[in-house]
């Protein structure tokens, strides 16, 4: 047995070793999905009339397909239309997303398309984050987005957070621009807060060009096999990861308990 095949190998990019069962991403016994449609599921009915629908079918979300890829417990905390403004405002808490019971031991956030692309929302700066008190946070998506992250680490301050850009699509200016100051964003946000990492699909992931699309959406949205194809992608980006960074998720048993091992870093 050859171990080098369970760590991390420097040459590799996230992408490049794709797993079946959810490799490493298994250890994440409960995984939070904070997201909007593509986040849920969601799918695009036309009727003979022309008019159009949008169903949240999350037993067919990517999260759920990682669900039983890798035997985790994975909870949609999203749906379609989704923003962090909203997330902040209403949604959470009608859904009792804040609560201890439903505290994780990593979240996965997929935020963006409708604030900054369809809504046209400010993006802000990092100061926008007032780490003492996140009621203080601006209106922006920075500020929103920050708080959903404080707000989680208050119900588990331990767990690990792993943001993703948007996948790279050919679309007009200034969406185009938008889509890439998000990844700049996301980035930045990984690196202000502990415990977190980036999901980098514009960067690593398919160009969702118009083969891809022929082959994996359904209207404005993903089919099931878009969306199945997006676990794996998932998947494999969380367990690169996990095997580049092992030290740091060497603790993720204890994520939730009131235990640790003292003469390891956590």
């Amino acid at each position: 047995m050859d171990i080098k095949a369970f760590v991390a190998n420097e040459n590799e990019n996230p992408l490049d070793r794709i797993v079946e069962d959810g490799g490493y991403t298994a250890i994440l016994r409960t995984i939070g999905c904070v997201g909007d449609s593509l986040s849920s599921g969601e799918f695009e009915s036309t009727m003979e009339d022309g008019s159009k629908g949008y169903h949240d079918y999350y037993d067919y979300s990517w999260g759920q397909f990682i669900a039983r890829m890798a035997g985790c417990t994975v909870y949609n905390f999203s749906r379609g239309g989704m923003t962090a403004r909203e997330y902040c405002d209403s949604f959470a808490e009608k859904n009792g997303f804040w609560d201890k019971d439903k505290a994780c031991k990593a979240y996965i956030f997929a935020l963006g398309v409708n604030d900054v692309l369809n809504q046209g929302q400010p993006f802000g700066t990092f100061d926008d984050i007032c780490l003492e008190d996140y009621r203080k946070n601006a209106n922006t998506f920075i500020g929103r987005y920050g708080e959903i992250v404080q707000r989680l680490k208050e119900i588990s301050p331990d767990a690990k957070f792993f943001f993703m850009t948007m996948p790279d699509e050919d679309v007009p200016e200034p969406r185009k621009s938008r889509m890439i100051e998000h990844r700049e964003v996301i980035y930045k946000m990984a690196e202000f807060f502990s415990n977190s990492y980036v999901i980098d699909l514009m960067q690593y992931g398919p160009k969702y060009d118009a083969e891809f699309k022929k082959n994996f959406y359904l209207g404005g949205h993903l089919s099931a096999c878009g969306y199945f194809l997006t676990a794996k992608m998932v998947a494999s980006y969380i367990d690169y990861i996990i095997r580049h960074n092992m030290d740091d998720f060497r603790q993720i048993g204890f994520v939730g308990t009131p235990f640790r091992n003292a003469n390891y870093k956590f």
